[in-house]
């Protein structure tokens, strides 16, 4: 899926920041806590024909990642909008190339990435899905569900995204909150798609516990131990019938190329926030098919 035809270079004359605070419909509970609200960076690159906009993926605290807003924020306007803003006109597939001297900030760029893409793309009147190289224009949609008060809680829950028409489950795990969890949905609802995410809970000593899943026929686990144990998930895979997918482990090309030889994953997540754009994720996403592994 590579980029179809380079877009053409914007001439930028300001960017600017916004925080945007969204309330979520429900809480949202995983193994690193609860968010009640969402909290994001919008940004805007304002250019000579228009406004092109992006979005920063940090949340509040750095406990899912490192990058957290203020953190993000900071980046942003001390050194990463100087850079592109100093070079001014620039083309969206030099962003990176551009930013590279900063070190880590993946989802601060990603998002100033994709709004130098959205003001490239709208002055040429093409949409993002055809300079991607996109060959569908719709997918079934699953839904993620956090972690419940109770299993029958999260039945009910589950129950409900079903009749809203969502086509596949993915529900939060962490220790304690596993096999019982599973076992509900799996009994409730029969041979709907299921995966677990356990959002890197997990350590190797919980093997055991991670290979009572393989008994209900599940999709994948994603992520079941810390964003560096690459070498870890490698075992642990060999320990499982499940298919391990990872997300967090998932940084950039390259991580994904280590995964790949190590066979560390069977399936990847991508997202484009956190391996720094679209562009790096349209790359992970040809390495990946070209290897047969799923995204």
């Amino acid at each position: 899926m590579p980029v179809t035809r380079p877009a053409s270079p914007v001439t930028l004359d300001a960017v600017e920041l916004r925080v945007l605070h969204l309330p979520l419909v429900s809480p949202f509970t995983t193994s690193f806590g609860t968010e009640t609200v969402r909290e994001v960076i919008v940004v805007a690159a304002e250019t000579v024909d228009g406004r092109g906009w992006g979005e920063v993926v940090t949340s509040a605290e750095p406990y899912y990642s490192s990058e957290y807003t203020q953190g993000a924020w900071d980046v942003l306007s001390r050194f990463l909008a100087p850079a592109l803003l100093e070079r001014r006109t620039v083309a969206p597939e030099e962003v990176a190339g551009i930013l590279a001297p900063v070190v880590g900030h993946r989802m601060a760029k990603a998002g100033l990435e994709l709004a130098v893409i959205d003001a490239a793309l709208r002055a040429e009147g093409r949409p993002f899905g055809q300079y991607l190289g996109a060959v569908h224009d719709r997918v079934p949609s699953g839904v993620s569900v956090g972690i419940q008060r109770d299993p029958g809680a999260l039945v009910e829950a589950v129950g409900g995204y079903l009749d809203d028409g969502y086509v596949r489950i993915k529900i939060k795990i962490k220790p304690g909150r596993d096999v019982a969890d599973t076992v509900a949905v799996r009994e409730a609802f029969g041979g709907i798609p299921l995966q677990v995410d356990a959002n890197s809970a997990y350590t190797l000593a919980d093997a055991d516990t991670l290979a009572e899943l393989d008994a209900f026929d599940l999709l994948l686990i994603e992520q079941p131990l810390q964003e560096d144990d690459l070498l870890d998930h490698a075992t642990l895979a060999q320990r499982l019938r499940t298919p391990v997918c990872l997300d967090e482990s998932i940084v950039s090309d390259k991580a994904a190329a280590d995964a790949l030889a190590l066979g560390s994953a069977a399936i990847i997540n991508i997202k484009a926030g956190r391996v720094g754009g679209y562009l790096e994720a349209v790359a992970i996403h040809d390495r990946a098919v070209a290897a047969g592994i799923p995204v």
